[in-house]
């Protein structure tokens, strides 16, 4: 039956019947939300092998086209074997390296890691002690009143009790984070076995994505999906592959001139100083605040050298190694960079905070280019200083 829509009581029927299903749909999806993200929860732990195997790919996937098409290109008998066989010589000693690096870690990093945290936990009371120590010492040199000692003092004493609870707990946490480590172990060799599959035919894979795509989308469509996809992961490829080198010499680059200096907790420290450089922007201030306090404790004067390093670093990083490396690989303000770190890490925590930024820089450039071809079909200027 056609409906007349030009009839009044006819639309405003429709409409009235259309607004009670899709109210109805929303009561039943809100009532079951619970049993619903069960589901969603179970589906994806099955998934787990999988999405491992996808992520290893795509950061591999950037030593694969290192070794195929940079360094082994070079070899004048691997450009005459087939290239099946050039794949597997590539996927081998991509493996072989990341093996490497992570048996280095393993062996050297962890071990010295662990010793470093072991060693800050067994020795906070008597950080306590020296602060309460330090705290009365300059009551007594200030001449602070009794009501504002008695008040530093409740504080250092709560502060000293939350340590000790910290204490208490970080240990069945550390486990219990082991525990979770362990029992996904069989899901990360299942991703690395996926990966491989992945990279030795990740072209035909890409054919397939693109097959679909073009059968359920019109070519104007489809174009566009695959000009979004292209940017993404190049926008994405640029800005990880980048910042993953950068972190890492800025982490060797931090061993080598804390261990000069003779810093306390030097491998911890680095360590610290690398992963958090990930970060855009704002990593280096996150990591080196918990750095500075570790010291603080041990040597304040040490703690001012650790800064005055740390500046030291992050100016050679910013001026030197960063543009080398990344170059513009973000194209988004300072502003919309802090945006998107804040939002990305609130709602997925630490890695929300490395991919925010390269996240964010997509859709920026989507609203960019779409806000844009809407002032050229106006005839209206683009550039955003004609409008200040």
């Amino acid at each position: 039956m056609k409906i007349n829509w030009n009839s009044k009581y006819n639309t405003i029927a429709a409409y009235t019947l259309i607004v009670i299903c899709l109210s109805t749909v929303f009561y039943f999806f809100a009532s079951q939300i619970g049993s619903f993200s069960a589901k969603i929860g179970y589906l994806i732990s099955i998934m787990n092998p999988f999405i491992i195997g996808f992520i290893l790919a795509y950061l591999l996937n950037f030593i694969l086209k290192f070794y195929e098409e940079r360094l082994l290109t070079n070899v004048k008998s691997f450009n005459k074997i087939k290239q099946k066989r050039k794949r597997f010589i590539s996927i081998a000693l991509t493996y072989l390296t990341f093996g490497v690096v992570f048996y280095l870690c393993i062996h050297f990093v962890l071990p010295q890691l662990t010793e470093s945290i072991v060693g800050i936990i067994n020795q906070i009371p008597a950080y306590m002690d020296d602060a309460r120590n330090l705290t009365q010492d300059m009551i007594k040199d200030l001449h602070v009143n009794y009501q504002m000692a008695k008040f530093m003092e409740n504080k250092l004493n709560e502060i000293a009790t939350k340590a000790i609870a910290f204490i208490s707990e970080i240990m069945p946490l550390v486990a219990d984070i082991i525990m979770k480590l362990l029992s996904s172990i069989w899901n990360i060799v299942l991703g690395l076995i996926v990966s491989v599959y992945l990279l030795l035919d990740k072209e035909k894979f890409y054919a397939i994505s693109k097959k679909i795509v073009c059968a359920m989308f019109s070519k104007k469509t489809a174009d566009r999906i695959f000009e979004l996809t292209y940017r993404s992961n190049n926008t994405f490829g640029r800005f990880l592959s980048g910042k993953i080198i950068d972190s890492a010499i800025i982490g060797v680059l931090s061993f080598i001139l804390f261990t000069i200096a003779k810093m306390p907790y030097v491998v911890l420290i680095s360590v610290i100083v690398g992963i958090t450089n990930i970060i855009p922007f704002f990593g280096p201030f996150i990591g080196a605040v918990p750095c500075f306090v570790l010291i603080l404790f041990e040597s304040p004067m040490k703690a001012l050298i650790f800064l005055a390093l740390i500046f030291l670093i992050q100016q050679i990083d910013g001026n030197i190694i960063g543009p080398k490396i990344l170059g513009d690989s973000i194209g988004i303000s300072a502003f919309w960079i802090l945006f998107s770190i804040l939002v990305a890490g609130e709602i997925f925590g630490f890695m929300g905070m490395v991919v925010g930024v390269p996240l964010f820089a997509v859709i920026y450039s989507i609203i960019k280019e779409n806000v844009e071809h809407r002032l050229k079909e106006k005839n209206l200027p683009t550039d955003t200083k004609d409008y200040m």
